[in-house]
């Protein structure tokens, strides 16, 4: 089973977008999700502060910023 992680920060609209169109499709697709917020991580903050969300699959980069449905789809799938 895949898993998804989603680097997030609280009041972030476009991770709360990201998140929904994921969740959209996780009953289909069958993979496990994490939400990681990156808030008061410094760490976390310096690594993707500027590119959230960050969508990883099976702990690989995926995408930034948006979610493309199909693409992901198309990731979860292979």
């Amino acid at each position: 089973m895949k898993k998804v992680t989603v680097y997030s920060r609280t009041g972030c609209h476009l991770c709360e977008s990201a998140i929904e169109k994921i969740e959209s499709v996780k009953p289909e697709l069958n993979f496990n999700l994490e939400i990681k917020l990156i808030d008061n991580d410094a760490n976390l903050e310096k690594k993707y502060g500027e590119q959230i969300p960050v969508i990883l699959i099976d702990d690989q980069p995926h995408d930034y910023w948006r979610v493309d449905l199909d693409r992901f789809t198309a990731a979860i799938k292979n």
